[in-house]
């Protein structure tokens, strides 16, 4: 299990009715969605927003999902991102889904790894990850 106290940024979002199934829980897609929404706010955190930075783009390769339980209708959920590993063109994302304020008392919804790549349009693929965004995640995630 992530420990809680490991992820220096977290993104609180509703769960809406088009996100739940027929058996009125988040239906399981929607949580990369929540992933997505929370990466992208961590970069927007380090002034690096998507838009804002079209030298800095990225893309998921690889996905690791452990569901634990399921969110539901209005929910409050915070997701907790962490990016602990720092490759030449790739990162490793961290996420915790909870329920929003809990402490770690509580069983998340979900843990998830999700590798990604700084990607290039102009070649179609993987880039080094430029330094500023290097320096700034380093910094964000070690602080002195």
């Amino acid at each position: 299990m992530i420990q809680p106290g490991s992820f220096p940024f977290v993104h609180t979002l509703r769960v809406r009715y088009s996100e739940i199934d027929g058996q009125k829980v988040v239906f399981n897609s929607h949580y990369l969605t929540y992933i997505d929404v929370a990466i992208t706010e961590y970069f927007r955190n380090l002034g690096a927003g998507a838009l804002d930075s079209p030298a800095f783009e990225i893309a998921l390769v690889k996905a690791t999902l452990e569901f634990k339980r399921s969110a539901r209708l209005d929910d409050l959920l915070d997701v907790h991102v962490s990016v602990p590993k720092l490759g030449n063109s790739s990162f490793t994302g961290r996420f915790r889904i909870s329920p929003a304020n809990d402490a770690g008392e509580q069983e998340p919804y979900l843990e998830a790894e999700i590798i990604y790549v700084s990607y290039s349009q102009e070649t179609g693929g993987a880039a080094p990850i430029p330094d500023w965004i290097r320096d700034r995640v380093e910094s964000f995630q070690n602080p002195t």
